[in-house]
């Protein structure tokens, strides 16, 4: 198969020289665990003492891994990643709120996103996570079983509401729904709450979609279960397939209260579990669509084989590949440079707020064998070839 993700050219054809020289000193920074750790306690510390540090925050990891501070704000980068065949998912990536008004914010902020989405042909999804529209330890109480007070019960009303009203309005205005994986503790009730979206709304096509963290090694087992419910009543599955983001978490949680890691346990088999879910999906590709979140080269071309193998059209709506805004533009920008669709999420929300998101991106980053060395060699190369051609 031809390796097309070494070309840097088209990788960062939108990136001028000083953005090229900030993300390789951004990814330095990040390569560095101390560093990280240094410079998210500062941070913390600057943000909670009302410091004047977000305008420097704006223009260094901010602007490199988000959109802007709002919808219009994001359009431009929209646009312009568009020209280039390359789509957004607008993330409003805002963390960590517990609060009433903050989750009918969220639910606002995803209507706003559906609305852009029928709008603008740049934007294919939206996107929410289920502890934005309702507080985790409710979601995590119905996953172990535990009875509602009086007062949880009419909360988790409210919960199951915000969901219906987004998915709803998908389904009205047929723009299909990305709703995120969070940790294993409370997922059991996002589970069950999306599978009851999904068999509403996607009865002609994949409009709702659940996300499965393939570092868990049940999930594969949970999708060929939903599947064989969706052959039952009749309803079509969408998933973004991802490895996971809260490894180190889980891990932890597991050797503290003394039960079996829901993580694989190696990478190795990490890998494996991703690629049996993908080619399970490419297999029931008439009943199933794919969202295949990854910034593994590996699985990506395996993707692409497999889709070559079954006589997918390279635009077939069903098949989307993803990354995040700001990391592995060689995957994004040539699998669109070859015809595939391709969408990046782009994060936006005001800047104090979408910093618990911007370093568990920066400590993810470091924890990811590979993955910031990869982007160092890919922005170096870049750099050396621009000034070849000077």
């Amino acid at each position: 198969m031809e390796k097309i993700f070494d070309n840097t050219a088209d990788a960062f054809v939108l990136k001028s020289d000083t953005q090229l020289d900030r993300a390789y000193f951004l990814f330095k920074m990040i390569a560095s665990e101390p560093l990280v750790r240094i410079g998210t306690a500062v941070t913390n510390f600057a943000l909670k003492a009302h410091l004047p540090v977000e305008g420097l925050i704006r223009a260094t990891v901010f602007d490199h891994f988000c959109g802007g501070t709002t919808e219009e704000d994001c359009l431009p980068v929209v646009d312009k990643m568009f020209t280039k065949g390359v789509s957004s998912v607008l993330d409003y990536s805002v963390e960590a709120k517990e609060d009433e008004s903050e989750f009918d914010k969220a639910l606002e902020k995803t209507l706003k996103t559906i609305t852009f989405a029928k709008e603008i042909k740049a934007i294919p999804f939206a996107v929410f996570k289920p502890t934005g529209f309702g507080r985790f330890e409710l979601l995590q109480k119905i996953g172990e079983g535990k009875a509602f007070t009086i007062e949880e019960a009419a909360e988790w009303k409210r919960v199951t509401d915000r969901f219906e009203t987004v998915c709803k309005a998908a389904y009205d205005n047929d723009v299909a729904l990305l709703i995120d994986a969070e940790e294993s503790w409370m997922q059991d009730a996002a589970d069950d709450l999306v599978a009851e979206m999904m068999a509403k709304y996607n009865k002609q096509r994949a409009i709702v979609f659940n996300t499965l963290q393939m570092y868990r090694w049940d999930r594969l087992d949970y999708l060929k279960k939903l599947h064989e419910r969706a052959k039952q009543e009749g309803f079509f599955i969408g998933m973004k397939i991802v490895r996971g983001a809260y490894m180190e978490k889980e891990n932890k949680r597991a050797a503290e209260m003394g039960y079996v890691s829901p993580i694989c346990i190696s990478k190795e088999a990490t890998d494996i579990n991703y690629n049996d879910a993908i080619d399970y999906m490419a297999e029931h590709i008439d009943s199933m669509a794919i969202f295949a979140g990854t910034h593994n080269e590996d699985s990506s071309y395996r993707l692409i084989k497999l889709m070559e193998q079954k006589g997918i059209a390279k635009n077939d709506q069903r098949v989307w590949f993803g990354q995040l805004y700001g990391m592995s533009d060689n995957i994004s920008f040539n699998l669109a440079a070859h015809g595939y669709n391709v969408a990046k999420y782009l994060p936006f929300g005001p800047v104090r707020d979408v910093m618990p998101y911007l370093i568990r991106r920066a400590e993810e980053n470091t924890s990811v064998a590979g993955q910031t060395s990869r982007e160092l060699n890919l922005l170096s190369a870049e750099r050396k070839r621009r000034k070849l051609e000077e």
